[in-house]
């Protein structure tokens, strides 16, 4: 939901900056960047929205890291309880570490799961398939934008922008289900093996089945 919303919010970005953005950036232009009066009056609005989505971005885009983050902590914890966050943080914060670890995360616990054989290639192009497509949008985001929203509406955000978040969005999630339908495979596993454990042996049932009732006579025994 969370990544979505992200999505949602990135798209009414780039419809904005397509209908209005580049407009009301060549007007602020002229203005000298701080309109006043009548033409301040003719940007405030549109000034607003462009306010508005930018927070909604924002806003969604923390929620989105957030409700991972809380995942993969999560996710961890399956197989063990006690098992730190540290790493997970160490994963996503530290410079050039953050460039593979978490794929390698997000692998280990895939692999902790014991999912079914002959699943390892397919979960593997997966992965590859989701951190390539978050380091191209990385890359677009934080090299390719600075260098053309000066002349290039607002924010440059455009449709490059949009597709390579949607892309990087699905193949998240579709490895986030991934992991939880291997570890519910392993969790009902577990559980079929308890049961199987605690229940009582065939030679068990026999003797149950066969022991007369207490306080009865034996079968022919008249007395």
């Amino acid at each position: 939901m969370t990544l979505a919303a992200q999505v949602l919010s990135l798209g009414a970005l780039v419809v904005f900056e397509q209908s209005r953005g580049r407009h009301l950036a060549v007007q602020l232009a002229a203005f000298g960047g701080r309109p006043q009066g009548a033409q301040a009056e003719a940007v405030v609005g549109a000034v607003t929205m462009f306010a508005v989505l930018m927070m909604l971005v924002a806003g969604t885009s923390v929620a989105a890291g957030a409700a991972y983050v809380t995942w993969i902590v999560r996710a961890r914890q399956v197989k063990d309880r006690s098992s730190p966050t540290g790493p997970v943080a160490a994963a996503w914060l530290i410079p050039v570490v953050n460039l593979v670890a978490p794929a390698l995360l997000v692998d280990d616990v895939w692999r902790r799961a014991k999912p079914p054989a002959g699943r390892r290639g397919r979960w593997l192009v997966l992965l590859a398939a989701w951190w390539l497509s978050w380091l191209a949008m990385l890359t677009l985001v934080t090299v390719r934008l600075p260098l053309e929203s000066s002349s290039d509406g607002l924010t440059g955000v455009g449709v490059l922008e949009l597709g390579g978040a949607a892309v990087a969005a699905l193949l998240c999630a579709a490895t986030v289900r991934e992991v939880t339908r291997v570890q519910r495979l392993d969790v009902a596993g577990r559980l079929r093996e308890a049961v199987a454990e605690s229940a009582p042996g065939p030679e068990v049932v026999t003797r149950l089945t066969t022991r007369p009732a207490q306080g009865s006579a034996p079968f022919g025994h008249t007395g």
